[in-house]
């Protein structure tokens, strides 16, 4: 499965804690032993019509032949460019005012670090933070992170990626 976002002006998205196309470090791995904590991320160059954000963390290789989303967050206001290390951990309260996360695919409200399946291969994960014009989406805190996709693209005005990779042998 390969990135079928629709296409987009592009802005830039970079990270303290991880590397394009390279594996996630440990700590931030869902995996026994591991911290569980989302990375550090900062973007820049988006239009100047925006009026909020969106973040997605997506596994395009999962086994499950649709995939597995990580992380959803939604409601970033546009003053914000740049989420702290450990800000997809609730119980931290390091998000920022009016951003809204929503069930990953754990049906768990919060980042959930990759852990691919021992023995499934290397898995791309599409970190995506998408530009909005719009302050706040119309979206119910139930929905599924490809509806949150769905319902962003008649507000996208441009986004943002970075892939890694995880593997488990």
């Amino acid at each position: 499965m390969e990135n079928n976002l629709i296409p987009t002006d592009l802005f830039q998205l970079t990270s303290d804690d991880l590397t394009s196309n390279q594996p996630v470090p440990f700590d931030h791995l869902g995996v026994e032993g591991a911290a569980n904590l989302s990375p550090q991320l900062s973007w820049t160059g988006f239009k100047p019509e925006t009026k909020s954000f969106a973040l997605t963390m997506y596994d395009l290789d999962a086994p499950t032949g649709s995939g597995f989303w990580h992380w959803a967050l939604y409601d970033i206001p546009a003053t914000i460019t740049n989420l702290s290390v450990d800000a997809g951990n609730p119980t931290q309260k390091n998000l920022p005012f009016g951003s809204k996360h929503l069930k990953n695919d754990a049906r768990l409200p919060f980042y959930a670090g990759p852990a691919p399946f021992p023995g499934t291969g290397q898995h791309r994960y599409l970190i995506a933070v998408t530009a909005l014009d719009i302050e706040k989406l119309k979206i119910d805190s139930e929905a599924t992170p490809a509806m949150l996709n769905l319902t962003m693209m008649s507000h996208t005005v441009g986004r943002a990626t970075v892939m890694v990779t995880a593997e488990i042998k």
